[in-house]
């Protein structure tokens, strides 16, 4: 397969001059690893990825770093390795004085800690400073080739493990919520994740009501209705460079005979999800899809129950743009990905939630999961 990361340098580069902006400077962050291949957790050490809108890009890192980014699949990376002897300053102003600048516009990470923020500001006192999602955000956004197939991979294991657990009905009854998330965390590595994308959810009875749940020791009873949320990250499939992608998929099960509301609530829900979907194509703006699915719940009365935004992108991070709710006037393009994933929460009994990844098409929406939405377990 391909390595797409001299391809996103120079969208990034494109990007740059449309906007009229003359560099971008990414540390440890979804950025740098979309850019480079190389993921690392920020640290007090300097590491910065400078790309200018013309040239080469240039790395600043620690010299204990040097034999793995030396692997990365950019040939027209400048990589400028320091030691704990050396100012980490300097060397990056020798970068900066290369590109002879100038007063310039410098969009630096979203997430960027301050202290190499004012580091910059100080290399650079006549720029103007702005954020690189302004040129990034766009690249990001639609998903090559690439990030699909991790994408799609991820669906399928979240499937595997949802239709495991699914067919083990009358085994799930006693044990606690969060001996059943260790479980599907277990089978997650097992079928290949890399590790759990978040927090494992399972909400049992009442707990279903709180959308973002953490499980504890409660014990699973026979007709409590099950919130379970989860999902994997897996690598992609690149010779050189790294680049993980998040599963990210619920349903709501019963053992059992489940309470009188629930078969209608989740009816609905899935009706909800459903809409949503069948929303979806480009053009279309993420709100418009959230609308499609929030009116399926007002109109059956249950709208002050759906507490949150209908869906949120997902990509190298589990959230991202766009995220699929009320006035987002964001028109939909193909290669996004986000999930759809509609609620009715009703506190002290139950709640019931439908997820499911999809890309946009040229025409519609296509699922990355694909197992069943209802509410019935056993084989």
């Amino acid at each position: 397969m391909e390595f797409p990361f001299e391809r996103r340098i120079a969208a990034c580069q494109r990007r740059l001059e449309r906007n009229g902006a003359d560099l971008v400077v990414c540390f440890p962050s979804p950025n740098l690893t979309y850019l480079t291949g190389f993921e690392e957790s920020p640290s007090e050490r300097h590491l910065l990825l400078f790309v200018p809108d013309t040239g080469d890009p240039a790395l600043v890192a620690p010299a204990m770093y040097e034999e793995q980014l030396s692997e990365l699949p950019l040939s027209e990376l400048r990589l400028r390795c320091w030691t704990d002897a050396d100012d980490p300053l300097e060397v990056a102003e020798d970068v900066l004085e290369a590109y002879s600048l100038g007063p310039a516009t410098v969009l630096v990470d979203d997430r960027m800690w301050a202290t190499f923020t004012q580091d910059l500001r100080e290399l650079l006192p006549d720029a103007e400073f702005g954020l690189a999602s302004a040129v990034l955000e766009p690249l990001r956004i639609r998903k090559d080739d690439v990030e699909l197939a991790a994408l799609r991979r991820a669906g399928d294991l979240a499937d595997r493990v949802s239709l495991e657990i699914r067919a083990r009905g009358d085994d799930l009854l006693g044990m606690t919520e969060a001996e059943l998330a260790s479980e599907i965390d277990r089978l997650l590595a097992a079928a290949g994740g890399e590790e759990p994308a978040f927090e494992t959810i399972v909400a049992a009875g009442p707990n279903g009501a709180r959308p973002h749940h953490h499980g504890g020791s409660r014990e699973i009873e026979a007709g409590d209705p099950i919130v379970l949320d989860f999902g994997a990250f897996v690598e992609s499939e690149l010779e050189a460079g790294t680049a993980r992608y998040p599963g990210d998929q619920t349903r709501t099960i019963v053992v059992g005979e489940p309470p009188a509301e629930y078969e209608r609530v989740h009816d609905i829900v899935r009706q909800a999800q459903q809409a949503a979907v069948d929303a979806i194509e480009p053009g279309v703006t993420a709100g418009s899809v959230d609308r499609a699915a929030r009116e399926v719940i007002e109109d059956a009365g249950y709208g002050d129950a759906f507490v949150h935004r209908t869906g949120h992108g997902v990509g190298l991070e589990v959230h991202e743009p766009p995220y699929i709710v009320a006035g987002n006037d964001r028109e939909l393009e193909p290669g996004m990905v986000f999930s759809v994933e509609p609620g009715i929460y009703l506190e002290g009994e139950f709640g019931v939630r439908i997820e499911d990844l999809v890309v946009v098409t040229e025409d519609g929406a296509e699922r990355l999961n694909d197992t069943p939405r209802g509410w019935e377990t056993g084989r």
